[in-house]
């Protein structure tokens, strides 16, 4: 968090009509920052350490789009702090390259005067979506320190206003990020057979709950282990294949 020391300067730095790489040599903030700050998209005046202080509109924000990045979220993405600038962070397997690409998506939409990242990792087994935004925070409350299964994780009131809209956009992200679709086979004797089934694993009791609750919602049937959460009945497996089905 910025000292109040640090804001006060740039703030007079601004009045007195220095340039954004002026500001960023003097102060150290980084230039993109102060652009932020200095069109309004960001309060120099923080009400918390990860807060920016600003009154969002979240109304506005494309619902869709928000509850599936915040099922990836919630599945197997976080945020970091660099240099003053907040990053989300979701690494996905390299060989969906849809849902790499409907992450990417889902994030500028969210943030559409931003660019995501596409980064593939060295053994080539992972992809790294990413984007750099000063407010991450504020859309996702659920930051804190720590690993999201050893703290508290429960939706704002206006998070869970938008996921009772759109439960599959949000089973959608979290099926993607940290869940499978895959066929099991049984045999009774010379008698085999398969069926479809859908697996969705995290160690936070939370988001597990969060999971539970759209399903509920659609009609969904499942089953809950200590790590995992099922969906085995066929009817239900229809159910989620209508929106979710193989991974591309």
């Amino acid at each position: 968090m910025r000292s109040q020391a640090q804001v006060d300067y740039v703030l007079q730095l601004i009045a007195a009509g220095c340039n954004d790489c002026e500001i960023e040599r003097r102060t150290g903030v980084p230039r993109r920052t102060v652009l932020d700050w200095r069109h309004g998209r960001c309060s120099l005046r923080r009400s918390g350490p990860d807060r920016c202080g600003e009154e969002h509109p979240l109304d506005a924000l494309p619902s869709g789009a928000y509850a599936y990045l915040l099922g990836m979220y919630l599945g197997d993405g976080c945020l970091s702090l660099t240099r003053g600038v907040w990053r989300l962070r979701v690494v996905l397997d390299a060989r969906y390259a849809g849902i790499v690409r409907e992450c990417a998506c889902a994030m500028e939409a969210v943030v559409p005067t931003k660019r995501a990242h596409v980064m593939h990792r060295r053994d080539g087994a992972c992809v790294q979506v990413s984007m750099w935004w000063m407010h991450w925070p504020c859309l996702f409350p659920q930051h804190g320190p720590g690993r999201k299964h050893e703290r508290r994780i429960q939706l704002a009131p206006w998070q869970t206003a938008i996921v009772n809209r759109h439960h599959e956009s949000l089973l959608r992200g979290l099926i993607h990020s940290d869940g499978c679709r895959f066929i099991a086979r049984q045999r009774r004797g010379q008698a085999v057979w398969s069926s479809t089934r859908y697996v969705f694993s995290n160690r936070s009791e939370d988001i597990k709950d969060v999971f539970c609750a759209s399903c509920d919602a659609i009609g969904v049937r499942w089953t809950r282990t200590r790590r995992d959460v099922a969906v085995a009945r066929r009817d239900s497996v229809a159910r989620l294949d209508a929106f979710i089905g193989p991974k591309e």
